[in-house]
C-alpha cells in the first residue's frame, strides 16, 4: 500500500470507527485492559513531555505546533500552562472532541483547532510536536513528514513512534503489538536510527530520550534542538 493509501485510510478510519474506539482510550470512562493499558501508556508519553516543557521554565513565552493533535489531550494542558497552542489533525471528529473538551473546561481561543494534512501544515513555531502518528506511515512517508515539520520547528520538534526491534517485530507479527478488531489502520515501526539521521539532516541536534513501553504500547520519544 502506497503513502497516498494509508493517509486516506487513517483519515477514514478516525473519522468512522476509529473515532468511537480513540475517543474513549483517551477519555476517562470505562474501557477494557487493552484499551486501558494503551491509554496509561499514551498518557506517560504526554506526561513525560509536559514534565521536559515544564522544566524548563518558560512555557508560557512558547508557541508550539501539535501536529496530530487526536482529541487534545497534550494541546489542553500546554494551553492551560499559557503556551499558545496551534493544533491539527486530520480528523474532523478529532478535531471536534478536541475543541469539545478545551471549551468545557473554559478554553475558547487557546488552543486554535483546525483539520489539516501533517503536510498541508503552515507557518512557524518555536517547537514542533508529533505524538503517536508516525506509526500510521510506512518508512518513506514517515521521513518526508518528518522533513516537513522539521522545516516548521523554529527552536525544537518532538516526535514519538513504535521503535523498529527484534522483540517488538516479533510481538507485531504473532498479533500481540496491535490487537483488537476495529484496529484498521497499518501499523508501522521506524528505526531509530533512520529519524535521528533525518533530524541531523535537517540541522537538528538530538537532545532528550524517552521510552514508554506498557504491554500493548511502545512509543519512543526524542527531542530535537536547533543550536
Amino acid at each position: 500500500m502506497n503513502g497516498t493509501d494509508d493517509k486516506t485510510e487513517v483519515r477514514d478510519y478516525f473519522n468512522a470507527t476509529g473515532f468511537d474506539r480513540w475517543r474513549r482510550i483517551y477519555g476517562d470512562g470505562d474501557v477494557n485492559k487493552v484499551q486501558l493499558d494503551i491509554r496509561t501508556g499514551h498518557q506517560q508519553t504526554v506526561d513525560t513531555l509536559l514534565g521536559w516543557l515544564r522544566a524548563d521554565g518558560n512555557l508560557s513565552q512558547l508557541t508550539i505546533c501539535d501536529a496530530g493533535c487526536g482529541v487534545g489531550s497534550l494541546s489542553i494542558p500546554l494551553a492551560q500552562e499559557g503556551a499558545k497552542v496551534f493544533s491539527s489533525d486530520i480528523s474532523e471528529k478529532m478535531v471536534g472532541e478536541g475543541k469539545d473538551r478545551a471549551t468545557a473546561i473554559g478554553l475558547r481561543d487557546n488552543p486554535t483547532f483546525s483539520v489539516s494534512d501533517l503536510e498541508e501544515l503552515t507557518g512557524t513555531y518555536h517547537t514542533v510536536v508529533c505524538l503517536d502518528v508516525l506509526i500510521h506511515y510506512p518508512a518513506e512517508q514517515a521521513m518526508d513528514m518528518i522533513k516537513h515539520l522539521a522545516s516548521l520547528a523554529e527552536h525544537r520538534l518532538v516526535l514519538s513512534f513504535a521503535p523498529k526491534t527484534f522483540l517488538l517485530t516479533i510481538l507485531k507479527k504473532i498479533g500481540e503489538f496491535f490487537p483488537g478488531p476495529s484496529k484498521t489502520t497499518r501499523a508501522y515501526q521506524h528505526r531509530e536510527a533512520d529519524v535521528i539521521r533525518v533530524l541531523e539532516e535537517c540541522g537538528f541536534t538530538i537532545g532528550r530520550k524517552a521510552m514508554t513501553s506498557t504491554r500493548f504500547y511502545f512509543s519512543r520519544m526524542l527531542e530535537a534542538v536547533k543550536e
